[in-house]
C-alpha cells in the first residue's frame, strides 16, 4: 500500500490535483469510487494569507473525502510558510503538497510552479523551510524538468527527500511540453531508483492497464490519475480492480454516467449557486458525455443552459433516447432542442 508519512493509504490510486476541477464535489465522488487519496486543486500561498472568501472555500475537506492532500503553491519563501501553517493547523487536510510543476506563465512569472525544475537549491531551501513549519507530512509535485534541455528531475527529487518531504509525484512531461507528447515513464522511474522516499508516477495514464504498465515498468509507489478521470471516475474504480484482482471491469452505460454527472452537478450546486455551479458544470458534462453515441450534438445543446433542471432534462431525455434507440438532439435544430427537453 501506499504510505505518506503516517498517513496509509487503502490502494496505490491517486486522483491528481486538477485546478478548475478537483473540488470537494468532484473530490467526493472520486473517493466514492474507491480513489485511495485524492488531491485538491492548487491555491496560491498569498490568496491564503489574504483570507478571501472564495479562497477559504478552496480549502474546505469533506471528512468523506480523507485522505485528502492539499496543494498550496508560491515563490516567496515568507509567506508559502505562512500559508502552509495556515493548511496544517486551520484545515483537517492530511496532506500538504507543494507544486513545483504548474507550466502557466502566470504562475512561473511569480517565481512559483514550474520554474523552481532550474533550481534544485531553491526546492531544497524552501521545501525543508516547510518541513520544519508544519506537523503534517509535505509532498511535492513535480515535473521531471523544464524543457529538454534542463532536466533534473533526480537532482531535484533528492532535494526534497533531504528537505524531508516526505513523497514525490512526477509527471513525465516537461515545462515546455505542457501536456503534449508522449510522458517519459524512464524518468521517472529513474527518480523511484534515486530516492527511499515514496514516488508516485503521473502522465498518460489512461486506462487501467497504463497504470498496471507504470507500475511494473517505474516501480513507483502509486499510479497519480488526472485527465483520464475527467469525466471518468470509472477509470479510478476499474484500475482500483484491476491492480487488485486482475479482472478488467466493463465501461459505464451511459445512464450509469449521465446519473453520476447530475450527482456531481447537485454538489457543485449545493458548494455554489446554481448559475455559477450550472455554468461551470457545462465542461464536466462535455467529458462526461465525450464518446457516447450523438453526445456531441447533446453537447452543444447543454453549452447554452444555465438552469439545472433544464439540464437535467436534457440529460434524461437523451438517455431516454438512446435507450428507444432514438436519435440523439442537434443543436442546429430549435425543434429537436424542445423536443429533448419537454
Amino acid at each position: 500500500m501506499l504510505k505518506i508519512g503516517d498517513i496509509e493509504m487503502k490502494n496505490r490510486v491517486v486522483l491528481a490535483p486538477m485546478a478548475g476541477v478537483c473540488n470537494p464535489a468532484f473530490r467526493l465522488i472520486a473517493k466514492e469510487f474507491g480513489t485511495g487519496l485524492v488531491c485538491a486543486e492548487m491555491v496560491s500561498d498569498k490568496a491564503i494569507l489574504h483570507g478571501n472568501k472564495r479562497t477559504m472555500e478552496m480549502l474546505f475537506v469533506d471528512e468523506r473525502e480523507k485522505p485528502l492532500s492539499l496543494q498550496i503553491f508560491g515563490g516567496d519563501r515568507e509567506s508559502l510558510i505562512e500559508a502552509a501553517k495556515v493548511v496544517d493547523k486551520q484545515t483537517n487536510a492530511d496532506i500538504i503538497d507543494i507544486n513545483m510543476g504548474c507550466p502557466v506563465p502566470k504562475v512561473t512569472k511569480c517565481d512559483a510552479g514550474a520554474r523552481w525544475l532550474l533550481d534544485p537549491n531553491k526546492i531544497y531551501e524552501m521545501v525543508s523551510a516547510v518541513v520544519d513549519a508544519v506537523d503534517k507530512p509535505v509532498t511535492v509535485k513535480m515535473r521531471i524538468g523544464w524543457d529538454d534541455e534542463h532536466v533534473y528531475a533526480v537532482e531535484n527529487a533528492r532535494m526534497v527527500e533531504k528537505a524531508g518531504g516526505s513523497a514525490v509525484s512526477v509527471h513525465g512531461r516537461t515545462r515546455e511540453q505542457l501536456y503534449t507528447g508522449k510522458a517519459n515513464w524512464d524518468i521517472i522511474k529513474d527518480v523511484k531508483q534515486a530516492v527511499s522516499i515514496p514516488v508516485i508516477g503521473n502522465g498518460d495514464v489512461f486506462s487501467p492497464e497504463d497504470a498496471k504498465r507504470m507500475l511494473e515498468q517505474t516501480g513507483v509507489d502509486g499510479v497519480m490519475i488526472g485527465r483520464g478521470a475527467l469525466g471518468n471516475p470509472w477509470m479510478l474504480y476499474r484500475t482500483i480492480q484491476y491492480l487488485s484482482t486482475g479482472d478488467l471491469l466493463g465501461d459505464p452505460t451511459p445512464r450509469e454516467k449521465m446519473e453520476v454527472a447530475i450527482l456531481h452537478m447537485d454538489r457543485l450546486i449545493a458548494l455554489k449557486n446554481e448559475a455559477v455551479a450550472v455554468r461551470e458544470m457545462r465542461k464536466h458534462l462535455a467529458w462526461y458525455l465525450k464518446g457516447l453515441p450523438g453526445g456531441a450534438r447533446v453537447k452543444d445543446v447543454i453549452m447554452e443552459e444555465t438552469g439545472r433542471d433544464r439540464m437535467v432534462a436534457i440529460l434524461e431525455n437523451y438517455i431516454h433516447s438512446l435507450e428507444s434507440e432514438e436519435p440523439a438532439p442537434a443543436a442546429s435544430d430549435r425543434r429537436t432542442e424542445e423536443e429533448v427537453v419537454h
